[in-house]
């Protein structure tokens, strides 16, 4: 297929699955409680920069964590974070180690850091080149057939998410992390709580969506994201 046919092609399923989503978000039961306010309205980077010193360890300087297990939060949405923090915070997404921190941090500390992670630059990683290939076909594409739509429609051409709605950066992230987050979400145990499937804006699709994946092309996808630039 030609390039600009190609690109046309990916433009119009992007507009398509996008449109679906909104439907299905419409369509959901409404969340228990209103959502916090942006991080964007009271976030203060600088001070962001000095309440990362912690979680540096494991995030890595600015955000670009080193260790496959611990996700990059450099170039991040701040909603995206914000949200995340808040249901640790709760014990909704229950990590025995970001529960206990996340408890200790204010919504003005959430929003420092949402804020300042965002504005952060991902450093590059190399994707798998077995896998990569096949990750790319899933990322633009999709499988129509068996109602997996294209990443891109929601994560974008260049793995940079929809940073105002809230849907979460993909590019230079650790496909080992990538590969836990798609089975938890895939197995139920990404969230818990009496409705863990409104717990996160967006969150109801992957649900759904990640039970549709093979395990190759989770695999895949990962590699491929880990690689985007």
């Amino acid at each position: 297929m030609p390039q600009t046919l190609r690109v046309a092609s990916i433009a119009l399923t992007a507009v398509s699955l996008t449109l679906t989503a909104a439907i299905a978000r419409a369509q959901a039961p409404a969340a228990s409680a209103a959502p916090p306010s942006s991080p964007f309205t009271v976030g203060k980077a600088a001070s962001g920069e000095t309440k990362a010193a912690l979680c540096a360890s494991c995030h890595g300087p600015a955000g670009n964590s080193v260790n496959p297990e611990w996700p990059r939060l450099a170039g991040q949405s701040a909603i995206y974070i914000a949200e995340q923090l808040r249901l640790f915070r709760a014990g909704v997404r229950n990590n025995p180690i970001m529960k206990p921190l996340a408890s200790t941090l204010s919504d003005q500390d959430i929003s420092d850091l949402a804020v300042y992670y965002e504005a952060q630059t991902p450093t590059g990683l190399e994707a798998d080149p077995s896998y990569w290939k096949a990750g790319e076909q899933v990322y633009l594409s999709g499988d129509p057939a068996r109602e997996v739509p294209a990443c891109v429609a929601c994560h974008g051409p260049l793995g940079r998410g929809n940073l105002a709605a809230g849907y979460p950066a993909l590019r230079a992230q650790q496909s080992v992390y990538v590969v836990k987050q798609l089975n938890d979400y895939a197995s139920g145990a990404r969230y818990t709580g009496q409705n863990p499937a409104q717990a996160s804006l967006n969150g109801v699709m992957m649900l759904t969506l990640a039970k549709r994946l093979t395990p190759e092309e989770i695999r895949d996808v990962a590699s491929y994201v880990q690689g985007m630039r």
